[in-house]
């Protein structure tokens, strides 16, 4: 129970940014600050690929409609990052408490990657691309705050993480009508593109 706070927040963390929370908590952990993070975290092989996938995200993540692809793409990534990150925390000794934490470090992952996707369709219906860019920088910036302060004040951060999952709930049920009209135009935006280079092919 006492590590569930900390879990909680990061499997919010992940649903947005899951490369940069396993960067983030691995670089805590091989610099001394805190003592929570576990050793697979620590280990250099995992601090140069989430480095090298959250730099990938950090440009995705600012472009309107690739970040819309990318978070398809990682639907699945970001639940299971979560999952595994909140396992790890809770310890490596495959007890159902640890079962347990990485439940709910993978469903609050999936619950906020889904918040965050949504909003990311309903940003994508404004037709200039700075939007994009603000958001992406607050998400990684709340990310890294959130991370860093959870592993000094995990209860306090957890509140902070409810209360900002909430909010993102609500703001995807107002503008889910836009979301959907968003939503159609990428996947219609998708299949001129493929109707596009099966007449490219033909003529070939």
């Amino acid at each position: 129970m006492s590590v569930l706070p900390l879990v909680f927040t990061s499997g919010w963390a992940s649903g947005i940014n899951a490369y940069a929370v396993v960067f983030l908590l691995g670089l805590m952990g091989v610099t001394g600050v805190s003592d929570e993070v576990p050793p697979a975290l620590e280990r250099t092989d995992v601090l140069v690929v989430a480095g090298i996938l959250f730099l990938c995200e950090a440009v995705a993540d600012k472009i309107p409609y690739v970040d819309t692809t990318w978070d398809a793409v990682h639907t699945a990534i970001r639940p299971v990052a979560g999952g595994v990150v909140a396992a790890l925390l809770a310890g490596q000794d495959g007890s159902l408490p640890q079962l347990a934490a990485g439940a709910v470090g993978g469903t609050t992952a999936l619950v906020s990657h889904l918040v965050k996707a949504g909003l990311r369709l309903g940003v994508n219906t404004s037709p200039e691309p700075a939007s994009n860019i603000v958001i992406s920088l607050a998400e990684d910036a709340g990310v890294a705050t959130i991370i860093v302060f959870a592993l000094f004040h995990p209860v306090a951060a957890a509140c902070v993480a409810a209360v900002l999952l909430m909010l993102g709930i609500i703001l995807v049920i107002f503008i889910l009508s836009r979301i959907r009209r968003a939503w159609q135009r990428w996947r219609a935006r998708r299949e001129r593109r493929k109707a596009g280079r099966g007449v490219v092919g033909g003529w070939g």
